[in-house]
């Protein structure tokens, strides 16, 4: 029986479900009651297992499987310090580098180096570990949204683009890797897990027709659905996107029980031929609501039964959510999981709160963690059992796969604790500063493509003088808006509309790999666009940041802006417009 002691939750508005939810909601109050215990367990099973790997044998552990050994000796490390073994990996060496546990596969990593997806070495049994969390996010859901056995999710789900490694090794993300698993796969029924979407549809490489079979079974059982969800907020608001582009067609297939030619893979086609049947009056419901401009409510209009949205809307995604609330008509959002390629990193045991107020139990028994007090040296590192709230820390990791003392770079807030558990609220990836989905590129990369554009403008004798950014995303997809103060010595002889749109171009080819893969392959982010603002418009940006207390001795110029003032101000003086007029290069196969 789930019990709430010395805990943080509200009230659960029922008792668990099924005596399967009630022994799950037992072994969360077990772990949460015995982090400290359960985490030296962790780390001890960890570095015996691991001790005659390369890399613990290198800092001469000889076996021991304490803390304080363990923190004396291993480093805290970032991908660059250990991409050299990985790249041994990935070229095929097969030794006991992190894991005597042979690596199964890489997980691409949304994170970046040198423009490339990081590469985390996995093994086989972590999918048990996040097959774990997962079956314990319907048990707490259940405490507080009753019923959800009657009816189905709507989640919009895909795969990506998957690569090998020189060496033979896959290398794709970690929910590809997941949902192309026999866990996913196979896994055994669940009333409370029941899907609109089929898995040929999930597994469906093409992101157009995996879109549109999805959609297509989430309209035909509308009646059905209580859910509805997609990774993260900007993925749900691409399926309201296309909805809004592809109506007419999804109800002609309605109506007509047939199926969209441009459907051309097969397993699709064949799963949706058992599913779809004429459905006139159906056709004309979809129609009548996708018809009007006003797409207020559009959620609720058709699928009349979702209770909430199923979605991630912290850190970067919460700039989604007055969308959200416009095209759902105020529904709640639960934020259910926090999770990493590197590890699954725990659960929201309030999944019902409000966005603002996410917090993450971390499980114990995932791996190992240690925290970095915000802005401390590395020698502060504190457990996960005796972190403060209030305080804010950096996230280390050491999991089962082999990392050691690895800084994921995310940034976490201790809010409270449920039982001896602390609860955390993601702040914020370190260093990013431009994001609109699974990209994340910070001020080096902005920077670096700044200047790679910028030699377009030299043969006309221009120099970009300041610059500043943000994500914009009130359309759909969104997209990076760049704001260019230009110096132009030369009037005669100035750069282009075309020159300048060329310039948006050359900096999207000089992002990393994993904004171009969006850009071109998952059509998530919209063309790059500088806006180049009058002479002198910084020196303002300057003079408001001092008149609300900047020092002028400190005061640097931002490198994105959020602030409504400071956009109105830049926008209001935006002299010309321009878009990035192809897409950038970008391949699936890894060039090195």
């Amino acid at each position: 029986m789930f019990m709430a002691v010395e805990s943080t939750l509200p009230t659960p508005v029922r008792t668990p479900a099924s005596d399967k939810d009630a022994k799950v909601l037992q072994f969360i109050e077990e772990m949460t009651k015995n982090v400290d215990s359960v985490q030296e367990r962790v780390l001890r099973e960890i570095l015996g297992r691991n001790a005659e790997t390369e890399y613990l044998e290198r800092f001469s552990l000889n076996g021991a499987t304490d803390r304080e050994t363990f923190k004396s000796r291993i480093p805290v490390v970032t991908y660059e310090d250990i991409q050299p073994e990985i790249q041994r990996i990935a070229n095929g060496d097969k030794s006991p580098i992190f894991s005597v546990h042979p690596i199964s596969e890489f997980l691409t990593s949304s994170g970046t180096s040198a423009g490339e997806r990081k590469l985390m070495p996995t093994i086989h049994e972590e999918l048990d570990r996040r097959q774990l969390l997962y079956s314990l996010l319907m048990p707490v859901m259940n405490l507080y949204v009753p019923g959800l056995d009657k009816g189905k999710g709507l989640y919009f789900l895909f795969v990506k683009a998957e690569t090998k490694t020189p060496g033979g090794l896959l290398a794709r993300p970690v929910l590809t890797s997941y949902y192309n698993s026999d866990h996913f796969k196979t896994r055994p029924y669940d009333p409370f897990n029941v899907y609109t979407s089929p898995n040929e549809a999930i597994l469906c490489v093409d992101s157009f027709q995996s879109m549109y079979a999805q959609m297509l079974c989430g309209l035909i059982m509308r009646d059905e659905v209580l859910r509805v969800g997609a990774v993260f907020a900007s993925g749900l608001l691409r399926a309201i996107h296309f909805l809004q582009n592809n109506w007419k067609q999804l109800a002609h297939d309605i109506a007509t029980g047939t199926l969209n030619p441009k459907i051309t893979d097969a397993p699709v086609r064949e799963c949706m031929r058992k599913i779809l049947k004429p459905n006139p009056e159906l056709a004309q419901l979809v129609t009548m609501e996708c018809y009007e401009e006003n797409w207020e409510c559009i959620i609720k209009r058709i699928w009349p039964r979702t209770k909430y949205l199923d979605v991630i809307v912290t850190g970067a995604m919460a700039q989604y959510i007055p969308t959200l609330e416009y095209y759902s008509g105020g529904l709640p959002m639960a934020c259910t999981m926090y999770a990493s390629s590197e590890c699954y990193f725990g659960l929201n045991l309030n999944p019902m709160c409000k966005p603002s107020e996410v917090t993450y139990t971390i499980m114990p028994n995932m791996a190992y963690f240690e925290f970095l007090p915000h802005g401390s040296s590395t020698s502060c590192l504190v457990d996960l059992a005796d972190v403060e709230v209030g305080k804010e820390y950096e996230l280390i990791l050491t999991t089962y796969a082999g990392l050691c003392r690895y800084r994921v770079g995310d940034i976490l807030r201790v809010t409270g604790f449920h039982n001896a558990a602390p609860q955390f609220r993601f702040i914020r990836r370190k260093n990013v500063l431009l994001s609109i989905e699974s990209d994340k590129t910070d001020e080096a990369e902005l920077q670096n493509a700044i200047e790679n554009a910028s030699l377009l403008l030299k043969e006309f004798n221009t120099s970009v003088v300041e610059y500043t950014s943000y994500a914009d995303t009130k359309q759909i997809p969104g997209h990076y808006v760049i704001y260019w103060e230009l110096l132009v010595k030369d009037s005669a002889i100035a750069p282009t509309d075309d020159v300048l749109n060329r310039c948006c171009l050359q900096m999207e080819e000089s992002l990393n790999s994993v904004y171009r893969q969006s850009r071109v392959a998952d059509n998530s982010i919209g063309p790059l666009e500088i806006r180049v603002v009058e002479n002198g418009t910084f020196e303002e940006l300057m003079d408001y940041a001092i008149s609300r207390g900047a020092s002028i001795n400190q005061y640097k110029v931002p490198r994105c802006v959020s602030f409504t003032p400071i956009m109105e101000l830049l926008n209001s003086r935006v002299v010309s417009k321009h878009f990035s007029p192809d897409l950038p290069h970008w391949t699936p196969e890894r060039r090195r």
